[in-house]
C-alpha cells in the first residue's frame, strides 16, 4: 500500500510507534515519479510504502495506490486494459524496487502499482 505523506520520517516513526511497523529501507529518491520514499514492514501484515513529493505545490495526501504482484507485467497490462483499466505509467524500472520493472494503472477508481518483486533499494541491514 502506498501512502503519500507530508513528512516521510516523522510518519514512518509514527507507524513504528503506533502500529509496530519497522522501517526496512533508507529513504530512496524516485526521480521518475518525483517522490522520495521508504518501505515499512510488520510480520503478518501488508508492506507499506510511504512517499512524499520532491517538489512543492498542492498535493493530495493519504492513500496513493495499492500494489499487486504480477508474474508477467506485459500480460497483466493487456488483461487489465481489456477489463477497463487505464495505463497511467507504462513499464519502467522502479527505483524503489531496485530497478525491477513496474507499471501503474487506474482500475476501479484506484491507482494500482503492478510489481514483480519484493526487492527494495536501500534495504537496512
Amino acid at each position: 500500500m502506498g501512502i503519500q505523506v507530508r513528512d516521510l520520517l516523522r510518519t514512518a516513526e509514527a507507524f513504528e510507534r503506533l502500529f509496530g511497523y519497522c522501517r526496512v529501507t533508507d529513504p530512496v529518491v524516485n526521480t521518475r515519479h518525483g517522490v522520495r520514499g521508504v518501505f515499512l514492514e510488520k510480520a503478518d501484515s501488508i508492506s507499506l510504502k510511504l512517499i512524499t513529493p520532491l517538489s512543492p505545490g498542492p498535493h493530495a495526501y493519504g492513500l496513493h495506490h495499492l500494489a499487486f504482484m504480477a508474474s508477467d507485467l506485459d500480460s497483466a497490462l493487456v488483461e487489465l486494459g481489456v477489463a477497463g483499466a487505464r495505463t497511467l505509467s507504462p513499464l519502467q524500472p522502479g527505483e524503489m524496487f531496485d530497478d525491477e520493472l513496474i507499471a501503474f494503472v487506474r482500475a476501479a477508481g484506484v491507482n494500482v502499482e503492478l510489481i514483480t518483486t519484493d526487492r527494495r533499494r536501500g534495504r537496512i541491514g
